[in-house]
């Protein structure tokens, strides 16, 4: 063969070549393909469905809170954000009406929302869950659901309750359980379009969103609608700078109402967070130390002078001369100078341990986050003017809490209680999982101290300095106080502090109430300005149908023969509650409760407004009863032109929960007079506003 027929024919090289390559880039292609789909086709396959999906957390319901009787406080609500896609819109004019009727935006709002010089346009403000029905499912209209918190009755406890911000709670309630409230978030999946906007109806539920539990309080509704009235009235009448309401159960230690007001505003807790100085109102803690250590008995005499008395460089004064006094006498007179000289009788050790072991000095332990210890120094801390000032309540700042907490330790037999305002821990489902009880902190003093120094502070109310506070048949034990305002960097100022603690029936105490006003106009004394809030909130307390007061109980306490007067001249529901109160006060509630009838022969019984004029008031509403007829529900009565107070405590009286925001005359209610409601119902006070001229 020759070398010409044995090389390769032309091209035949080239082929190979080709060949090689196109089996290399076969090759390197499968490998490829190896690669992405089987050791990254996760990681791609997780792009590829980001890219037209997004994972979105759900929020879950946030678990309520209840009162004690389980009226809703604060609850979670659905609501939707709308939002609109004016390019997907296919008829602009049908949609924008849409939008008017359902979600009540103007016109000019809803053209502008559908102008197609937009992409997106997202409508303001959330909206009920009913506007899913009028545009689920319309073109380019977007529906997004999220959870808000609701108060049922507006701001009435919202400072008690706390708030909600992005989800977490802020203060009060909301914060100090938000573990349990806020439940456990669920996860949905949504599909998105090419330019990442969800796909309506492509929405995918991953994990199911679980309820918070719910905190059960120890607020009465309407003990904290009651408390409220009353210190913004008193607020309003004395122009003070705002003030605190507390009422507590002394046997258990519940916080029934808890209510501060601060130049306007109720979001404020100074009843557990603002400390003060006491003054009176501390005096018989100082009696109570001198008949626990023997020091002193309440016979014994103090010289009192002329109401003046120097000590250790300071002069303490008397309101009025009091010359010779006993101890009690020095206590139901609030004397100065006779407790701060009663006081020289103890030692530094044991005053000190008397004010700690009252409470005073520490946190109490309330649920409620931002408590206040107050300010007790020890002895070791003290001047020479210390122990005369701390029997008469200065040198020491206290919480309204501790000064409650400590009138119920005397009204318990000597038993200090921790405060409590939460009642029950439940599921989501509404199951019990906790209950909480009294719980005794421990004994302060003797419970025949603790009685003998009840005995002075019904003395007090009957014909001392709180006589503005009495409640007739009802023995009402308390004290008055008056103190300046201190400023940690001004010192004391021109303004006062006027209060009033007190706790009946003196004889078996159901309630203690406290009652503090900042800075009054006027007159700033406690027995002239804080005594009358404080009967008028018993008044109601009394009138209210639903209470937590034992009404047999109350009874018991009221002496046979004064229920077997024959006259009652004013009724309960309408009594002026300006000072002073006439001794015949209650009868009403007592006749009424022990079956009597009033002797009014158009079965209605007269009374007298606080201008004098005279109202009929149904005999039913005198003890909360309710108007006999064989309609269902109570009507409605027409309390247009009545002082706020007379009208609240009417509505009170046939069962009704009132809501009355702001001051002014009556006009009327919403629903109208003669409507018949359920008792439990909710009546809103329409007010007239006032105008300055």
């Amino acid at each position: 063969m020759s070398r010409l027929e044995s090389s390769p024919r032309p091209g035949a090289w080239r082929r190979r070549v080709v060949l090689a390559g196109w089996m290399t880039g076969a090759v390197v292609v499968c490998l490829r393909a190896g690669q992405i789909q089987v050791l990254q086709g996760k990681e791609w396959s997780d792009l590829a469905e980001a890219q037209h999906t997004t994972d979105k957390v759900m929020a879950a319901p946030r678990g309520a809170v209840l009162d004690r009787d389980g009226a809703f406080l604060a609850v979670s609500r659905e609501s939707y954000r709308v939002s609109v896609a004016p390019r997907e819109v296919e008829d602009a004019a049908a949609v924008a009406k849409l939008l008017q009727d359902v979600l009540q935006v103007s016109s000019r709002k809803a053209q502008q929302l559908l102008s197609t010089e937009r992409r997106w346009a997202v409508v303001p403000g959330s909206f009920p869950p009913a506007v899913r029905e009028g545009l689920s499912g319309v073109r380019g209209v977007y529906l997004e659901r999220g959870l808000e918190r609701y108060h049922p009755h507006g701001d009435l406890a919202r400072a008690t309750l706390g708030v909600v911000l992005d989800g977490a709670g802020q203060g009060g309630i909301e914060q100090a359980f938000d573990a349990l409230l806020r439940g456990h978030p669920g996860r949905e999946v949504v599909a998105r379009d090419n330019e990442g906007r969800p796909i309506p109806g492509e929405t995918y539920v991953v994990a199911v969103p679980r309820s918070g539990g719910q905190v059960v309080l120890t607020l009465d509704l309407d003990l904290q609608e009651i408390a409220r009235q009353a210190l913004t009235e008193a607020i309003e009448s004395t122009q003070a700078r705002g003030g605190d309401v507390l009422i507590t159960d002394p046997a258990t230690g519940e916080v029934l109402a808890l209510v501060s007001i601060r130049d306007g505003h109720t979001t404020g807790l100074g009843v557990v967070n603002t400390p003060y100085e006491p003054g009176s109102t501390l005096k018989p803690f100082t009696v109570a130390a001198l008949l626990q250590h023997r020091a002193a008995s309440l016979s014994d005499i103090v010289e009192t002078g002329n109401g003046t008395w120097a000590v250790a460089g300071r002069v303490i004064h008397d309101i009025h001369a009091g010359g010779t006094m006993t101890v009690a006498d020095a206590l139901r007179e609030s004397s100065n100078v006779g407790i701060a000289k009663a006081a020289l009788s103890l030692t530094p050790g044991h005053q000190y341990e008397n004010l700690r072991d009252f409470g005073f000095g520490v946190a109490s332990g309330i649920e409620i986050p931002g408590e206040a210890g107050g300010i007790l120094r020890r002895p070791d801390c003290w001047s020479a003017q210390s122990p005369a000032s701390l029997a008469i309540g200065y040198e020491i700042s206290v919480t309204p809490l501790q000064m409650a907490m400590a009138y119920g330790a005397l009204a318990n037999g000597g038993l200090l209680m921790r405060p409590r305002v939460v009642r029950e821990i439940r599921d989501a489902d509404g199951r019990v999982q906790e209950r909480f009880g009294p719980q005794v902190v421990r004994r302060v003093v003797d419970e025949s101290v603790a009685r003998s120094v009840s005995r002075v502070l019904v003395d007090v109310v009957q014909d001392g300095t709180g006589t503005a506070a009495g409640l007739g048949v009802f023995k009402v034990a308390g004290k008055t106080g008056t103190s300046r305002s201190y400023d940690s960097e001004k010192g004391y100022g021109a303004g006062h502090f006027a209060s009033f603690v007190g706790f009946f029936p003196a004889e078996d105490p159901q309630l203690v109430v406290f009652v503090k006003l900042e800075n009054p106009k006027g007159a700033y004394y406690g027995g002239a300005v804080a005594a009358p809030v404080t009967r008028a909130t018993m008044e109601a307390a009394l009138a209210a149908r639903a209470t937590p007061l034992d009404r047999e109980k109350l009874l018991e306490s009221v002496p046979a023969e004064m229920l077997a007067l024959p006259a009652l001249p004013v009724s309960f529901a309408a009594r002026r509650i300006d000072p002073p109160a006439p001794p015949d006060y209650g009868l009403a509630f007592a006749a009424e409760l022990a079956g009597d009838q009033l002797p009014e022969s158009d079965g209605a019984a007269r009374g007298v407004q606080g201008d004098g004029e005279a109202t009929t008031v149904a005999v039913g509403s005198v003890f909360g009863g309710v108007p006999s007829g064989g309609a269902v529900g109570v009507p409605l009565p027409d309390v247009a032109g009545l002082p706020a107070r007379i009208a609240v405590r009417r509505l009170h009286g046939l069962g009704f929960r009132v809501r009355h925001e702001g001051a002014g005359s009556i006009e009327g209610t919403f629903p109208a007079a003669g409507t018949r409601l359920q008792p439990g119902d909710t009546v809103i006070l329409v007010v007239r506003r006032r105008t300055d001229d």
